[in-house]
């Protein structure tokens, strides 16, 4: 009896000891979590301190880690390569677009561009083909108006648009309600890289408002 006695007094004095250690536990586990957030919190803090620094490059490319980005392993936890080399490419003349690009002066003796080039630059405007005339290949480009006093305004347009390029394309007013356009540089007898330049230009001129209007049929 005696011996039972003491059983029991052992059980209850474990089970009146065991909320006290569960308590410290969920103490532990609780003060590690948030010992965990408030370190991530500061090194999130510290980094955009370090990362709101000089930077020389601004918003343009991209640039070099920071020294705590680099300790923060911040590479393992995003797609890509960290040694991936970054640069920054200055755009060239081929890479603009044909309208941004300027007229230069053609000498007598440059060959005119081929039928073959000729085809690929013609990919890069809008509305013109190729046709073969007396002095060779030329850029050809209609537009059907409403009336002649539209053909005038596209005309004053056009000429206002590439004015400044020294190249002006020959315009024909016809139909009274019909403009065409053609480009050649008479002095190689055929096409040169200014033709497709003021092509390009020409495209940019708004004509929408001077085309006929669509019918809608009720």
């Amino acid at each position: 009896m005696a011996a039972s006695t003491s059983h029991l007094c052992s059980i209850l004095s474990l089970n009146s000891s065991l909320p006290s250690v569960l308590s410290s536990q969920r103490s532990a586990a609780a003060f590690v979590f948030f010992s965990c957030k408030t370190d991530q919190r500061r090194r999130r803090r510290s980094t955009g301190i370090v990362a709101s620094g000089a930077d020389f490059l601004g918003d343009f490319g991209a640039r070099d880690p920071f020294p705590a980005e680099v300790e923060s392993n911040f590479a393992e936890k995003v797609l890509g390569n960290v040694n991936t080399e970054h640069k920054i490419l200055i755009p060239t003349a081929t890479a603009l677009s044909l309208a941004q690009q300027d007229c230069t002066p053609i000498s007598p003796n440059e060959q005119p561009i081929s039928e073959d080039e000729a085809k690929k630059l013609l990919l890069k405007v809008v509305g013109w083909r190729l046709i073969n005339g007396e002095e060779g290949l030329r850029l050809q480009c209609i537009w059907k108006l409403r009336d002649f006093q539209c053909g005038i305004e596209l005309i004053n347009r056009i000429y206002k648009a590439i004015g400044a390029t020294g190249h002006f394309p020959s315009l024909h007013l016809e139909e009274s309600n019909q403009l065409r356009a053609e480009l050649w540089t008479s002095s190689i007898g055929g096409l040169s890289m200014n033709d497709f330049i003021v092509a390009a230009k020409i495209d940019q001129v708004k004509s929408s408002d001077l085309i006929p209007r669509k019918r809608v049929w009720a």
